[in-house]
């Protein structure tokens, strides 16, 4: 048995995680970067590695954070993942849940219609119906990328001016206008971590502002997650088709919501206050999908 894990970094914590929890486990593995996978059509083996035809030698491939690209680096590497499943290589998480949580309309529009609780949010290509949602949104709002992560490019938006300024930066750089009303939630906000239908772990991130990601100088809280809110999570995590996920939960004055489903989740942080082994968690899920 031979696991891949496919990373930017192979030298980061969570890759050493994962090299550790296979190591304990004498599974063997390779840990690389997209790059180094080359796609053959018309031939085989239809992908290789250093040489190594990737469907023959590999029973799975972890794949963690894929980083920055251009679009044609991101489709292409999608593509790869879809036709790796295709060849029946067990790849998590999945190509398709992938696309879904890098395009923040796509996930909430899928909580959406999976009936699970979202902020307000609008959508738009036009600087004049941007400021008539700013208005329509209370006049307080996140304004995000529509791909990003970590928080990166988010801000909180109070003044007609400012967001106004904003728009027209965004619209002249051909991006998409994305608003969200800001939720009160103190300076905490919730992780989950799930894995296959479990949460196996949770925290709260507590913060000295809005802003609640870890990467952001958050500090992870220990947490025993209410049974509501574990469905919850379990439930948003299903809808975009992930296996393992980061889901980002809001407890506002309308109840929990549910603002991010992360694909490629770190837990350094939640390592901290979580006595189970994250990365064991994760490879022993892997091997119960090699096993199915």
């Amino acid at each position: 048995m031979k696991i891949g894990i496919v990373t930017r970094n192979t030298e980061s914590w969570g890759s050493i995680q994962l090299r550790q929890a296979l190591k304990n486990q004498r599974i063997s593995y390779d840990c690389f970067p997209f790059p180094k996978i080359v796609a053959q059509l018309g031939c085989k083996p239809f992908f290789k590695v250093n040489d190594i035809d990737l469907i023959d030698e590999f029973n799975a491939l972890i794949i963690r954070p894929i980083g920055r690209g251009s679009v044609h680096e991101l489709v292409f590497r999608m593509d790869m993942l879809s036709k790796m499943e295709k060849q029946g290589l067990i790849v998590i998480n999945p190509s398709k849940a992938i696309e879904h949580c890098a395009d923040k309309y796509a996930i909430l529009s899928i909580m959406e219609n999976s009936d699970i609780p979202i902020p307000r949010t609008i959508a738009t290509e036009s600087v004049t119906d941007a400021l008539k949602a700013f208005d329509d949104l209370g006049g307080d709002v996140i304004i995000k990328p529509i791909f990003g992560s970590r928080g990166i490019g988010t801000t909180r938006v109070m003044d007609p001016e400012i967001a106004s300024t904003t728009f027209k930066a965004i619209i002249f750089h051909h991006g998409v206008i994305y608003l969200q009303e800001f939720v009160p939630h103190g300076t905490s906000d919730i992780r989950a971590f799930v894995v296959g239908d479990r949460v196996i772990a949770s925290m709260r991130r507590v913060s000295q502002t809005w802003k609640n990601n870890y990467s952001q100088g958050a500090k992870p809280a220990e947490l025993k997650l209410p049974s509501n809110l574990e469905e919850l999570a379990i439930r948003a995590t299903k809808a975009v088709g992930c296996k393992v996920a980061g889901v980002d939960i809001l407890e506002g004055p309308k109840g929990p919501m549910i603002v991010d489903v992360n694909s490629q989740p770190g837990w350094k942080g939640l390592q901290m206050v979580t006595q189970d082994n994250i990365a064991d968690e994760i490879v022993n899920f892997v091997l119960s999908e090699i096993k199915k």
